[in-house]
């Protein structure tokens, strides 16, 4: 029996991509669903995670393009990185035959450094895919669209379904196709994961050697911070405590380890021109590819988050980010943060290639709108962009959808769509 596809928000930019350039490359986390997606455009699969099959196109790839590159098209690699070498192929096979619609990749970790690899611009188009957003896991209700905000249909209604105790599992189940299909064994498939990722990932995406127990801290207290500005050191620190071998250089190498498996996907500073002389600070927002990463690592479950309502909060916030981007980049846009050195400061800037721009204030609670309101009103008087703002924003786990007297959209993210 089939599994069930729930539709992705990246479909039709997939099928875009794939009609206009000769191969598209779509790489993100293990299990976000890159695979899944691929498939359903592909007329022949190579999965390079089997063993078997590595072994025969390795062989190929040293012998013969043309057996290679062989199969009706377009032809789909799963985790080509495994063979580096398949990227010039195709990039020189689709300069070759001035084709589009070729070839497929998807990769679920960066490849090896190669300053003789081909940039594959004009030829290769480059999607990222992220964990599934509530509106794609059919759990937002989707009555306030993100795209429609954006074109100044700001009155707006809708009531989520969603209640705290659905919130708290929809962080610890995460955003992963297979808990979301399978929710009874959510717990069991994010401990699956966690582990592969720290025992057998953490070494082969670069094929240097590191320590289990030594990733996990590091994504424990990694996870201690999400949704913060904590430094580096900080970060160290608080692994030192239990790891007094820590090194910055070893710490470094973890750090980019994750990065290159899209795991860690911290978010960057916004820079507006601003109407007073004020320093906006750059430092980046501790953030994971799916807030269930960080629940797994703090050992926490559903109930453990309703009884710590702080702790919920940031992974709620690390919740509506993932689902942010996800709904941006839909719309070709982009998901920053704002902080500078009064203290302001905005959780999400979403930012449009038009200079259209958002900024929004993540609360779990009701009790914190009316002072994250009042933010972002600051907000707006100090920035000097070319544009007005499209939308002010309060991005909520309460449950109706609605617009105050000053302007600012209260959103409950279980409405929320792009």
């Amino acid at each position: 029996m089939a599994k069930k596809y729930f539709n992705r928000l990246l479909d039709g930019k997939f099928k875009a991509a794939l009609d206009a350039l000769g191969c598209v490359y779509i790489e993100g986390p293990k299990w976000c669903g890159k695979s899944t997606t691929a498939e359903r455009f592909a007329k022949t699969v190579v999965k390079l995670q089997d063993p078997l099959t590595f072994d025969r196109y390795s062989a190929f790839a040293m012998t013969s393009r043309e057996l290679l590159l062989d199969g009706e098209k377009p032809l789909m690699f799963d985790e080509w990185q495994k063979i580096p070498a398949l990227w010039d192929f195709i990039r020189a096979d689709i300069d070759e035959h001035s084709s589009v619609g070729q070839y497929i990749l998807t990769g679920s970790a960066k490849p090896r450094e190669d300053g003789k690899r081909h940039t594959g611009t004009g030829r290769i188009a480059k999607i990222t895919m992220y964990p599934m957003s509530l509106w794609e896991s059919k759990d937002s209700s989707g009555e306030v669209s993100l795209a429609r905000v954006f074109d100044g249909n700001d009155t707006i209604n809708g009531a989520s379904k969603l209640t705290l105790e659905n919130l708290a599992f929809a962080v610890c189940r995460g955003g992963w196709p297979e808990s979301v299909v399978r929710p009874e064994q959510a717990a069991t498939l994010i401990e699956y994961y966690y582990k592969s990722l720290t025992t057998e990932d953490i070494t082969d995406v670069d094929g240097i050697e590191r320590n289990p127990k030594r990733a996990q801290a590091i994504l424990r207290s990694y996870a201690r911070h999400i949704s913060t500005f904590a430094s580096n050191a900080t970060i160290m620190a608080d692994i030192e405590a239990n790891d007094k071998g820590m090194t910055k250089p070893t710490f470094n190498s973890y750090i980019s380890a994750f990065e290159k498996l899209f795991v860690i996907n911290d978010v960057s500073a916004w820079s507006p021109r601003l109407r007073s002389k004020t320093t906006i600070r750059s430092s980046a927002k501790r953030q994971f590819a799916d807030p269930s990463l960080a629940a797994y690592a703090l050992g926490a479950h559903p109930n453990d988050l309703i009884a710590d309502l702080k702790t919920f909060g940031f992974l709620f916030e690390s919740l509506c980010e993932r689902d942010l981007r996800a709904y941006a980049q839909s719309l070709n846009g982009e998901v920053s943060h704002y902080r500078d050195e009064s203290g302001l400061e905005a959780d999400a800037i979403v930012h449009l290639p038009d200079g259209r721009w958002g900024a929004i204030e993540i609360k779990l609670g009701g009790n914190m709108i009316d002072e994250a309101a009042a933010n972002l009103i600051k907000l707006k008087n100090k920035v000097a962009e070319p544009k007005e703002p499209s939308f002010l924003m309060t991005l909520t786990g309460t449950p109706y959808a609605y617009k105050r007297p000053d302007g600012v959209l209260v959103v409950p993210i279980g409405c929320l769509k792009s």
